[in-house]
């Protein structure tokens, strides 16, 4: 009842039959001799070529810096905290001796 059916895929054929005595050897469409088209310029930058080292090393880094400023926000909340609480208490016991 959950479960969900699907369809199931159409029948494909396994093999494809080509017949080579119906095909037909054409003239060319145009007769006039063109030059080739001119071959794309090489480039004279450098080529970037990144290897999977360099990506594995790219990430680590990555996930250590993200963790060392997670560290960071986590231990300058801790001590906004902390002051806070300090001064709470300070503040009271001052209140107290007036």
């Amino acid at each position: 009842m959950f479960r969900p059916k699907y369809p199931q895929p159409p029948a494909s054929p396994t093999s494809y039959a080509i017949d080579h005595a119906t095909r037909r050897d054409r003239a060319p469409a145009c007769s006039c001799q063109q030059p080739a088209p001119p071959s794309p310029a090489r480039r004279i930058a450098p080529s970037l070529s990144v290897g999977a080292g360099t990506v594995a090393a790219v990430v680590t880094i990555g996930i250590v810096l993200t963790a060392l400023l997670a560290a960071v926000a986590i231990a300058a909340v801790s001590v906004a905290l902390a002051a806070v609480v300090i001064r709470t208490l300070l503040t009271g016991q001052h209140h107290r001796h007036r």
